[in-house]
């Protein structure tokens, strides 16, 4: 078994949010109710799933890793600094030890007169030596006493005692203190501790519970069938007659139960940090610099369905570490999700991109790869040829063709031959015949009008009578769209986006499944092509995201290189998706790959913005604008020429200047407040360090972080 994150402070109960509903459960055979079975004794040591059970999970923002995470304290603006503090209080501390054994020494004998003025005369000049020895040495001590009190008093107040044994002495007692939890307090830890399943327990299968907390504590289970199982059984309790065949399975089964559709219950070789109680998965550290927040400096980051739901845009040049700091730990996160039955995600990159081994997948397609054992529906899955030309026409337009080509009048274009080709022949045609019917030739149209008499689907004859019009007219967009369609219709892509049913085609329209997809496009001789095909996946996944019906699951797009793939409909489907329960992650090498147009509102659509090292200016501009401004501090030093004094002083000056050739000046210092950029263009440009990235996260309920410089290798 492998859980990540193991390493943390251990607690009594970790504060766990609810799960989602869950994946479905087939109907079984119900299983025996066990009556209430006490919970099983702890063994020592603890396993590595039980430490991550129990550790405590708490987060002071959007995107803090919650794993282990200790809040930090409110802010005190007047707070000392941790040396001055102690340093002020040793200071005290010697200065009242040199007081105190000078006074008893009679090195001050001015702390004697107070004593002196009220002791009676007599003590002093006794007419009984004994007597008045003893008078004198009672008070004496008394006095002694209360000096000591004042002086304990005095240096506790300059040296901050009460605030050092606030800050330092308190912890300790009360981590002293709690080591040792009374009965009670075991009692309720052992009630509420989640390796023990007290949900299910207090359902009445006490059995079930047993075998679950066995085999936690055996080391059969993981994190993923953990989050699985639970999942599983807050959606059994929808209804009553899923939870006796939940009991069944698990009691046959134990922790296998419930699998993902590919028998996989983890990944091969984890590389990323993940808590997949709170579906986090680590990627840095902000900080410990004034630039950060507070409650962020020092504090883990992350990323979870929560902010990938608002979507992620990453932009950095080529070495800056996109693909293997943040998208390959985002795919990781969500095969896992998958496996756990929670989430959705394909995964796109070039061949050869570092997205995960072919084993973390249940399906990886390869355009233009003869080996490649699954192929792409170039329409989606649609039947509608309305939507299956608007899918097309979002591909094959990338944006930078200038006013005439409008996707809607490509839309149009396309659905004017696609319509009358699925009347005729009850499917869409394939790259070549659809080349062949956008040029406008005469053979290709006659054969499909030929078709459609065959068919009786005579309505559709005037569809492509308007198409064979338009052909060749001048602004019509037939041509450019053959000319689109004649990138995919290549020998390299032979056998691919077949249509007959042949092969065993993708859709994205199969988003309801827990399915975890890898899409590799030939970047090499082909970039034309896979840019094409990620726009069309893009469109594809929008779409169908949307469109679903059960959005228990979340989907993710994960777009490794979106150069040239948002369009104007692009950044209006990403906003879409954030009430889909749905999101995308796209990575730019620079805002230059999208069009000026939409460079504003891609930024916009974007709930996660990361900037990494080594961006320009001209993007940073963008961000900073997108960043907004805040109010700092700001001080102005003012030198003057110093003329003051008498002749002595002005003497003394001269002197210095003649040895050191600097004028003696004054200084005053003007402290204002102004507004300026959280990061400007220049910070972003120079400032930022190898391996570092500004990230600000919002989160599908609104909540969001402002800039955090971030350290991507912490």
């Amino acid at each position: 078994m492998d859980v990540e994150g193991t390493s943390g402070r251990r607690g009594t109960g970790p504060v766990v949010p609810s799960a989602p509903p869950g994946v479905p459960v087939p109907p079984g055979p119900p299983a025996q109710r066990g009556a209430g079975v006490p919970p099983m004794p702890r063994r020592a040591p603890e396993s590595s799933l039980e430490t991550w059970l129990r550790t405590p999970r708490h987060s002071d923002g959007p995107g803090v890793y919650a794993y282990g995470h200790v809040p930090k304290p409110p802010q005190d603006p007047e707070r000392v600094t941790d040396r001055r503090l102690v340093g002020g209080a040793i200071g005290a501390l010697l200065c009242g030890l040199l007081v105190w054994s000078l006074g008893r020494d009679g090195y001050l004998p001015f702390i004697m007169w107070p004593l002196k003025w009220v002791i009676p005369a007599s003590w002093l000049r006794p007419a009984s030596p004994q007597d008045a020895m003893t008078a004198f040495r009672v008070s004496y001590r008394i006095y002694f006493a209360l000096c000591a009190v004042l002086l304990i008093i005095i240096c506790g107040h300059f040296g901050r005692w009460r605030e050092v044994l606030r800050r330092y002495v308190g912890p300790l007692v009360r981590k002293v203190s709690t080591e040792e939890p009374t009965p009670q307090e075991e009692a309720v830890a052992a009630a509420s501790d989640p390796v023990d399943w007290p949900d299910l327990r207090d359902a009445g299968y006490g059995e079930v519970a047993a075998r679950l907390a066995s085999e936690a504590r055996g080391g059969r289970m993981n994190d993923v069938d953990f989050v699985r199982l639970h999942r599983a059984w807050r959606f059994a309790l929808a209804e009553p007659r899923r939870t006796d065949a939940y009991a069944d399975a698990v009691l046959r089964q134990g922790a296998a139960a419930w699998t993902h559709p590919s028998g996989a219950r983890d990944l091969p070789g984890r590389s990323a940090r993940h808590d997949l109680y709170t579906a986090q998965v680590r990627i840095g550290a902000a900080t410990d610099s004034d630039r950060n927040p507070y409650l962020y400096r020092g504090a883990g980051m992350a990323l979870d369905p929560a902010l990938l739901g608002t979507s992620l845009l990453a932009v950095g040049p080529p070495g800056s570490g996109k693909t293997r700091h943040v998208v390959r730990p985002v795919v990781e996160s969500l095969c896992l999700q998958a496996l756990a039955g929670t989430a959705a995600v394909v995964a796109v990159g070039s061949a050869g991109a570092d997205l995960g081994p072919a084993e973390a997948f249940d399906v990886v397609i390869a355009p233009g790869d003869p080996s490649s054992g699954y192929d792409l529906d170039l329409y989606g899955g649609a039947d509608d040829a309305d939507e299956a030309a608007a899918l097309l026409a979002a591909a094959l337009l990338d944006g930078f063709e200038g006013p005439d080509a409008d996707p809607r009048r490509a839309a149009t274009a396309l659905s004017q031959v696609l319509g009358p080709y699925r009347a005729a022949h009850g499917r869409f045609p394939s790259v070549t015949e659809l080349r062949e019917l956008l040029e406008g030739g005469a053979a290709a149209i006659a054969a499909l009008r030929e078709a459609l008499d065959a068919a009786g689907e005579h309505g559709w004859v005037r569809e492509l009578a308007a198409r064979e019009r338009q052909s060749g007219r001048r602004g019509d967009l037939g041509e450019l769209l053959a000319d689109r369609i004649a990138l995919l219709d290549r020998p390299a892509f032979a056998g691919f986006f077949d249509v007959t049913g042949r092969s065993k085609p993708f859709a994205l329209n199969s988003l309801e499944h827990p399915l975890r997809v890898r899409i590799d496009l030939p970047e090499r001789g082909h970039a034309e092509a896979s840019r094409m095909l990620a726009r069309l996946l893009l469109a594809q996944f929008t779409a169908a995201a949307t469109a679903r019906r059960d959005r228990s699951l979340f989907a993710c797009l994960v777009l490794d290189d979106a150069t040239h793939t948002v369009t104007a409909d692009a950044v209006r489907a990403l906003q879409r998706l954030r009430s889909a329960h749905a999101g995308a992650v796209l990575s730019l090498r620079s805002l230059d790959d999208v069009p000026e147009a939409l460079r504003s509102a891609l930024l916009g659509a974007a709930g996660c913005r990361i900037a990494l090292s080594g961006v320009t200016t001209w993007d940073g501009k963008r961000f900073a604008e997108a960043w907004g401004t805040t109010w700092v501090e700001e001080s102005d030093v003012t030198r003057t020429p110093d003329f003051s004094g008498g002749l002595l002083k002005r003497t003394v000056r001269g002197v210095r200047r003649v040895f050191t050739g600097e004028a003696a000046t004054t200084e005053s210092v003007t402290v204002r407040r102004v507004e300026r950029e959280r990061w400007s263009a220049s910070d972003l440009a120079n400032a930022v360090p190898r391996g570092h990235a500004v990230a600000s996260l919002t989160t599908v309920a609104g909540d969001s972080s402002p800039p955090v410089l971030i350290d991507l290798t912490g």
